[in-house]
């Protein structure tokens, strides 16, 4: 089945009644445009480096104005609504960087939560500890829907390609990145590392991102993308502000691209050695 998937980019602040908004309009808007899959980026509900004032803001699930909207649009649209995530507050008063899938009638289809944690100091001087705050998720996930099957990333989650070949193997033929990298890591890697997770397994990569200078004072690398198994970029966006980016995405070519480059059927378990030179307490190789 060929469809037509829409990846949202935004700027997101600290309100998320004003985030909430902002995502209806651009759903709205790339539903007009064919999209029958619509994906927000990472941090959908708000994007706030204080800890304390993200906390006050912060709802369970059943009470998040974002995750709320969001079945309210895929209903009325009679969509696929991927919310790439929100955070999402927990009872012993850790967050959930959460994600939310829901199909044309409302109803949720599934959540993922994000696996690995942003716990780095980066050379700029930026330092983040995810795991001081967020409680990660331990799941991966893949959703059965009628135009392919859809597995489950959120941003760090990217350098983890074990995740991906996992999900791969189980049948995913699209994978979903939704993203707010920092602008100095995604300048570095934030194409590449798409491009390559999707080379290798051989599938869509999906990946709606955050971008621009935000209101907490951060700054995220924006070009959300959508790329296909070859690895070819098939829609870009900018590298700042509001952006709807749309792609037709055939599952065909997926298993057309694993014909040609047959790795995920070629994979051999292995043994590591490691060996030292003679002389060094070692044993010659």
């Amino acid at each position: 089945m060929t469809f037509k998937a829409a990846a949202i980019q935004m700027c997101s602040g600290i309100d998320p009644a004003s985030n909430a908004e902002t995502m209806a309009r651009l759903v709205r808007e790339a539903a007009l445009q064919g999209a029958i899959y619509i994906q927000t980026p990472e941090m959908t509900g708000a994007i706030q480096r204080d800890r304390a004032g993200l906390r006050s803001v912060l709802k369970d699930e059943t009470g998040d104005l974002v995750v709320r909207e969001a079945a309210r649009l895929a209903g009325d649209l009679g969509i696929y609504l991927h919310v790439g995530s929100t955070p999402i507050g927990l009872e012993d008063g850790k967050i959930a960087n959460r994600g939310f899938l829901f199909g044309p009638d409302g109803k949720k289809i599934c959540d993922y939560d994000k696996i690995h944690m942003f716990d780095v100091d980066l050379e700029n001087g930026e330092s983040w500890r995810e795991s001081a705050a967020y409680r990660p998720g331990s799941t991966a996930r893949i959703a059965d829907l009628p135009f392919g099957k859809l597995g489950f990333a959120i941003c760090y989650d990217v350098r983890f390609p074990e995740l991906f070949r996992c999900q791969a193997v189980a049948g995913a033929e699209i994978m979903s990145v939704p993203a707010a990298f920092t602008r100095q890591t995604g300048e570095a890697h934030w194409e590449i590392l798409l491009r390559a997770r999707a080379i290798e397994n051989g599938l869509f990569v999906v990946a709606a991102a955050q971008g621009g200078d935000h209101e907490d004072g951060r700054q995220t690398f924006g070009h959300s993308m959508i790329i296909d198994p070859w690895g070819r970029v098939l829609a870009e966006a900018g590298p700042s502000g509001e952006a709807v980016i749309i792609a037709e995405i055939d599952v065909a070519a997926a298993h057309k691209a694993r014909g040609r480059i047959p790795n995920l059927k070629n994979a051999r378990d292995f043994v590591l050695d490691e060996v030292a030179p003679t002389g060094q307490g070692g044993v010659a190789a």
